[in-house]
């Protein structure tokens, strides 16, 4: 099996909305409401562990919604 890994330009997006996220006092929860996703996926995005990542609809609607690019 193949391991999709986060490029280093996806987690410099995602250490971005951490960053906003946390300058804001916005949750997990916040963000997830946003893109219609769970929190759960949210904190598999966030997790350097996970491949999960925000597609470019995603950060599209993040930089409309808490400008965040």
């Amino acid at each position: 099996m193949v391991r999709v890994r986060k490029t280093k330009f996806e987690i410099a997006i995602i250490d971005k909305v951490i960053q906003l996220r946390h300058q804001k006092g916005l949750s997990q929860e916040y963000i997830a409401n946003v893109l219609n996703l769970t929190k759960g996926f949210i904190g598999q995005i966030e997790s350097p562990k996970h491949p999960s990542k925000y597609n470019l609809n995603h950060r599209n609607k993040l930089a409309e919604e808490i400008g965040c690019f």
